[in-house]
């Protein structure tokens, strides 16, 4: 009986389950999805069509559509100027995102619009809006490391990129991020290629949005913001210094400076008017934080006709100082975009785009000169000793008697608050403190005008798949200072004590009071950039299978700024040829022939040949139903780019003469010039070469679970200018007469290897919507080709990195005379105890820069490993975001005066930990002097430190109202976001690489934003 019950429970089971899924495929159900354009804006007159029901409806103007379609069936949804794309109906559907223009699967490359599917030869790209989406950023590169594989600032390692904004050289700051579409980074050859010879180093192209055949849409945004300090360097105050400074004098052999008692009195804060005790990071001159604000108003829409976009934006932020004039300082930003497409028939269409940038900085004229150095407040917070003198007078301690003085206070034209004098000396006339209460103002001005002009042809009717393209770019930027310069009177005070209290018994005052109330204007500078570029293109697919593409182009710009001779310039025709079977096997072709100026004749031009192969691996049949894959594809790239980027000057190619010598005869009083020669002459000059191959991998698998993009390549400048006396004879070099015969020649090589990867995770988690990504770089540089003729070899600068730091390696602190006796000469200069004890490399007993040693390397062009992170995590209408970065590898050096402190400089904290007899086991800084300290503060491996760290740069919480809540009324959308930036710094010197020196600190931001649709 057992047995038959379950045999009748199985067939009942086989009966009703495929009735039950029957059912299930049959349920209709009601959804009102909201249908948005990428960027959050929603969208009406979008069409969603079910094939299985035979069904169909529209948006309405909120966005909204009604739909009753079979539960599981899949939903096309098209809209004008918006990409088709398939949904499945499900009781979640709540929001339909479509992408527009050059979103979703469309990427801009070199003079063309491809498919990302069928990019090649190391090629990123963000889509900036869905960037935006969920990291609110004002500066279009900020943290695109974690975004973009191959970035770290430079691309592959290299500098000098080539910015581009709609296709003309601009400065990436031109353009707000908010008003950007796509960015792509083009960092193989054959992807710069057809950019010609300024662009070997790669290319970053900023394309702005478009507006889009649709109802208009309005953006607003809206942020507040705080700024708040990270840290300030930490100099000890005057007590303290004092009695260190009689320490340093005691270890070179000379008598105190400072009494016990004058230490006393100093370090007591009973009258720091009379006994000053000045911190320039407190907080009677700087504030704990400071605001920032930010709008932005996006305007787009359009018909198939007439298409524009529109953005205004403005910024405003202050600064941490907090006295005087300073209080008032403020950088403000005001930017205006419109681009205009037009179809001005079926073949011919047209475009206008205009933006302009204005640019106000409000400041004080708190710059003065120290020897040959201007110094404004934060440098001379480095140098000015706390006890050198108090910067404010008080009125309040001058004797009621004293007539003389109260004349100067009354004839005086600057009482700070009605209480106070200008505190200075003979020596401190002017001062940081100073000049930002009576030095005046100034108000440094930027303009930046940008023009683009453009006509396409479908030329179709002449050749199917044939078009004609051109754009005309114009840039102007300029700038100024204007200010009111005004000359003030400083006090410097004597002071005498009657019955305990301390009184001024007279001033004596340094300098006049004095303002001629004229507007100056200085610093005039300008620079203007004109584009040009025209091409034929043809792009054909043939039986649905051989996909053909070929572009011809003739591309340049020149670019003049003030206070240069010669205009830069770059200029080539452009050669694109391409084919692919099936998107499954490709080749793609791109040269350049280059010219460049810098050159001499018949050597200015040169042909720059790239070539790519891919293959689509999922493609083939034993990938084609695997449930791992769905894309994968392998491509080779390499080429050689001809470039002037590294090539210093024009004319190093044509001879030198002067006639700065000079011939003395026996008579005095006579001389005679001569003529000598500075550099020789060589015709035979050519470009640097950048030759390069690498290879990349991409993949999608597990149904777009996983994204994987990497590359591996090897480049090599090759032929690079030296002017070295190394190759020639010595007779080609005279020490008197100064003269010299040898040339620029091509010589130097050099070699970049390395590896980038991004790689990007989606999954739903229940209800979470999960995203990961990691991008990262790894490289190494080495000098392959050198001449050179040290007579060590560990000092050849051949193989070794191009960001090599050299310096003497320490063993210690010498410990006494013995010490010192018994170890090799110090060639620069006298040491004692508590001195820098270095090692002998090459055993000759002298320690002199011969010794020098590779210590490490600098990561000029970035760290050698570099990687960024970011995870986001959606919950209904929230979304959480978090962005780290990770730079690893390189070094630097403690070398400014708040480590090398010696003679007469200002005492930072690390002092404390000196050497003295009774610390020498602890030690970390040699002993304190008041001498130029030769042998301790050079380079070393003493100095040296590791810049390894990981910031965590981004978090931002962000909330979308739902619709249920903003109704049908005039709001279509509403979000809202708080984010903190540049949070926490996990680094074994973190104290270091927060602290700035000499210049603004480093700050946190916090931000409140809003964002509204129309």
């Amino acid at each position: 009986m057992k047995y038959i019950r379950l045999v009748m429970v199985f067939c009942v089971a086989v009966v009703v389950f495929p009735l039950e899924l029957m059912a299930q495929s049959t349920l209709k159900i009601n959804l009102n999805p909201v249908v948005k354009s990428s960027i959050g804006k929603t969208i009406q007159g979008a069409v969603i069509t079910s094939a299985e029901d035979d069904y169909s409806a529209v948006s309405d103007s909120l966005g909204v559509v009604k739909l009753l379609v079979t539960a599981n069936t899949y939903l096309s949804v098209e809209a004008p100027g918006y990409e088709t794309r398939l949904f499945r109906a499900t009781p979640d559907l709540e929001e339909i995102t479509l992408y527009g223009d050059l979103e979703g699967d469309d990427v801009r490359v070199a003079f063309q619009t491809k498919d990302k599917r069928d990019l090649l030869g190391g090629i990123s790209y963000v889509n900036m809006p869905e960037v935006l989406e969920d990291n609110y950023i004002t500066y279009p590169l900020d943290r695109m490391e974690a975004f973009v594989s191959g970035f770290n600032g430079n691309l592959w390692g290299n500098n000098y990129s080539l910015v581009l904004v709609d296709g003309v050289p601009r400065d990436v700051d031109s353009v707000h991020p908010t008003e950007i579409a796509q960015m792509t980074f083009l960092k193989g050859v054959n992807a710069v290629a057809l950019y010609g010879s300024r662009a070997a180093k790669g290319v970053i192209m900023i394309t702005t949005k478009r507006g889009v055949a649709n109802t208009q849409n309005i953006t607003l945004r809206t942020n507040a913001g705080v700024n708040t300090p990270k840290s300030y360097p930490e100099y000890l105050g005057s007590g303290e210094y004092m009695t260190l400074y009689n320490e340093a004098r005691t270890n070179d052999g000379l008598s105190p400076l400072y009494s016990e008692n004058e230490i006393y009195n100093y370090s007591s804060g009973n009258n720091i008017y009379r006994y000053p005790n000045v911190d320039y990071y407190s907080p009677d001159y700087l504030q704990e934080a400071y605001a920032r604000y930010d709008g932005n108003l996006e305007i787009s829409g359009g018909n198939e006709t007439a298409r524009y976009y529109t953005n205004v934006g403005f910024m405003t932020e202050g600064t941490v100082l907090n006295f005087g004039q300073a209080a008032e300082n403020a950088n403000e930003r005001f930017n205006v975009r419109g681009n205009i497409d037009l179809n001005l028939n079926d073949f011919i269409s047209a475009k206008v785009d205009a933006s302009a940038i204005f640019y106000n900085s409000r400041g004080v004229n708190s710059i003065y000169s120290i020897g040959e150095d201007n110094i404004d407040y934060w440098q001379g917070s480095t140098i000015l000793r706390p006890n050198r003198f108090a910067p404010l007078i008080p009125l309040d301690y001058i004797e009621q008697g004293d007539d003389s003085s109260w004349d100067l206070v009354q004839t005086s034209d600057h009482l700070i608050g009605g209480k106070y004098l200008l505190g200075g000396t003979q020596l401190d006339q002017k001062n940081p403190i100073a000049d930002i209460y009576a030095g005046g103002s100034n108000t440094y001005t930027s303009r930046q005008f940008q023009f683009n002009a453009g006509v396409d042809a479908d030329l179709r009717n002449v050749l199917e798949g044939l078009s004609f393209s051109s754009l005309f770019g114009l840039n102007y930027n300029t700038s100024y200072n204007l200010s009111f310069e005004n000359e003030y009177a400083v006090y410097q005070p004597s002071w005498t004590n009657y019955n305990g209290i301390d009184q001024i018994q007279s001033l004596t005052k340094y300098g006049q009071d004095a303002s001629s109330r004229t507007q100056n204007i200085n610093n005039n500078w300008f620079r203007q950039t004109v584009s040009f570029s025209a091409q034929l293109n043809y792009k054909r697919t043939f039986q649905e299978k051989h996909n053909v593409s070929a572009l011809l182009l003739a591309n340049g710009f020149q670019i003049s700024e003030s206070a240069m001779y010669h205009r830069v310039s770059n200029a080539n025709l452009g050669l694109y040829l391409a084919y692919n079977f099936k998107q499954k096997y490709y080749a793609e072709f791109s040269s350049a022939l280059a010219h460049s100026a810098k050159l001499p004749e018949g050597n200015r031009k040169a042909i720059s040949p790239t070539m790519s192969l891919g293959w689509r691996l999922s493609g083939e049949e034993f990938l084609s139903s695997s449930s791992v894959v769905d894309d994968l594809r392998v491509s080779v790239s390499g080429g050689i780019l001809n470039t002037d980027l590294d090539i210093e000057d024009f004319y190093l190619y044509e001879p030198i003469y002067t006639d700065e010598g000079s011939w003395y005869e026996w008579k005095d009083g006579l001389n005679n010039t001569g003529t000598d020669v500075r550099r020789g002459e060589n015709l035979n000059l050519t470009f640097p070469k950048r030759e390069e191959i690498s290879l990349e991998l991409e993949a999608s698998l597990f149904n777009k679970l996983i994204y994987l993009n990497g590359s591996v390549f090897t480049s090599r400048m090759t032929g690079l200018f030296v002017q070295n006396n190394i190759l020639y004879p010595s007779y080609f070099v005279t020490g008197w007469p100064i003269s010299s015969w040898i040339p620029y020649v091509n010589y130097n090589n050099d070699i970049r290897n390395g590896v980038d990867f991004q790689l990007n995770l989606n999954k739903k988690v229940g209800e979470v919507d999960w995203t990961v990504g990691v991008s990262g770089l790894y490289y190494d540089t080495k000098a392959s080709k050198r001449a050179e003729n040290f007579e060590d070899s560990y000092q050849n600068r051949q193989g070794m990195p191009l960001d090599a730091i050299w310096g003497l390696e320490s063993i210690g602190f010498f410990s006494g005379v013995d010490d010192i006796e018994n170890s090799p000469t110090q060639a620069f200069g006298e040491v004692r105890p508590g001195d820098i004890k270095y090692k002998d490399q090459n055993g000759d007993g002298i320690i002199n820069a011969q010794d020098e040693v590779y210590l490490g390397r600098g990561g000029w062009s970035g760290a050698p490993l570099t990687m960024g992170f970011h995870v986001s995590a959606k919950v209904k209408n929230f979304t959480v975001f978090a962005l780290g970065t990770l730079r690893s590898g390189a070094y630097a050096m403690k070398n400014n005066d708040y480590f090398w402190v010696n003679a007469d400089d200002k005492y930072s904290a690390v002092v404390r930990d000196r050497w003295t007899e009774e610390t020498q086991d602890t030690a970390t800084f040699p002993r304190l002097t008041t001498l130029n300290g030769a042998n301790n503060f050079r380079n070393s491996d003493f100095w040296l430190y590791s810049t390894n760290r990981f910031d965590l740069a981004k978090i931002q919480l962000s909330y979308s109202f739902p619709q249920r809540i903003l109704g049908s009324g005039f709001i279509k959308e509403l979000g809202t976001y708080v984010s903190g930036s540049n949070l926490l710094t996990i680094s074994p010197n973190r104290d270091i690489l927060e602290m700035n020196i000499g210049s603004a600190p480093q700050t946190r931001f916090y931000n409140f934003g809003i964002r509204a649709m129309f």
